[in-house]
């Protein structure tokens, strides 16, 4: 059983995965992924490249309401391959491949804050966006990624 922390890794290695897909960063972070799994060796490198081209082709594939079905598929597949792959490294190496796909998502991360787009219609943020409504509105939003619940800082005293 792999503990919480790299249970976490690989759930966020199976997002990356997703949001990357389909965007300027793809090429560069699916590699970087590959190399991740192959940990030197190149058949299993490959290998890697073969599959990430597959969800990607799948993704590109997809139809109207059968996108979000795929995407939440593939989403955790490639969690359960990571975890997976994590669980069947003896300890030792898993630190340091936890470790590396930690600093490798990290960097991801980073790129794509630098990244960030919205086709007609949306809204891209690279920080916080809060959506709220008056009394008898209404608001709506729609979460790609990640969410972080938290209390509001409280105002600087000089702010009242």
């Amino acid at each position: 059983m792999l503990p919480e922390a790299l249970i976490a890794l690989a759930m966020s290695g199976g997002t990356a995965v997703m949001t990357a897909v389909g965007t300027e960063a793809w090429e560069g972070f699916r590699g970087r992924v590959a190399a991740w799994f192959g940990r030197g060796d190149a058949r299993r490198e490959g290998a890697e490249l073969e599959r990430l081209g597959r969800t990607a082709a799948e993704l590109a594939a997809a139809e109207g309401g059968q996108l979000e079905r795929v995407r939440i598929r593939q989403e955790a597949s490639w969690q359960a391959r990571f975890e997976a792959f994590l669980e069947d490294l003896p300890e030792d190496e898993r630190e340091r491949a936890g470790e590396a796909l930690r600093e490798l998502l990290a960097e991801h991360a980073t790129r794509a804050r630098a990244q960030v787009s919205a086709g007609d219609g949306g809204l891209a943020a690279g920080g916080d966006v809060r959506i709220s409504a008056q009394e008898g509105s209404v608001a709506a939003g729609v979460i790609h990624g990640g969410v972080r619940i938290g209390h509001p800082q409280a105002p600087d005293p000089s702010q009242g």
